[in-house]
């Protein structure tokens, strides 16, 4: 994956697996954008997840990571954007698959059921693994909602 500026966004829950996140990216040489939340303070994720996903829409970051407590939160907010595709990472064999079969320009953390040395290797595998296309492609054009005439 070629990495232009990766976006970051979280809520409370997810603070402070964010933290160790960009630590790690700018450590790796990644440069980062920030779209908050920057404290442990309690706030809604969907704030963010929009300000990262308008992110990603207009390019000016690939790819987007996103964390909340579960994950699934920061997930349902950020698909609501029709240029994204986001999903819940867990563990490096999902990392791979969503960027081998679904072109994932974002994935989503779960900040209160990961530890940071799972975080590094979802991350390293997500960063390695490139989209396979084709049968896949077909797929992934299908994703936006059609427009209605």
């Amino acid at each position: 994956m070629e990495v232009k500026k990766v976006g970051l966004a979280c809520d409370h829950a997810g603070f402070p697996l964010k933290q160790f996140v960009l630590t790690y990216l700018e450590k790796k040489g990644y440069p980062v954008e920030d779209f908050g939340t920057y404290s442990d303070q309690s706030v809604d994720y969907a704030d963010f997840a929009h300000k990262l996903a308008d992110a990603i829409e207009s390019g000016d970051v690939y790819p987007g990571i996103g964390i909340c407590g579960s994950g699934e939160g920061m997930a349902i907010a950020l698909n609501k954007h029709q240029g994204v595709r986001a999903g819940l990472v867990w563990n490096t064999d999902i990392a791979c698959l969503i960027r081998q079969h679904n072109d994932a320009n974002c994935i989503v953390l779960p900040g209160r059921f990961i530890d940071n040395k799972t975080a590094e290797a979802i991350l390293d595998k997500f960063f390695t693994a490139s989209f396979e296309g084709g049968r896949h492609e077909r797929r992934v054009q299908k994703i936006p909602v059609p427009t209605k005439e």
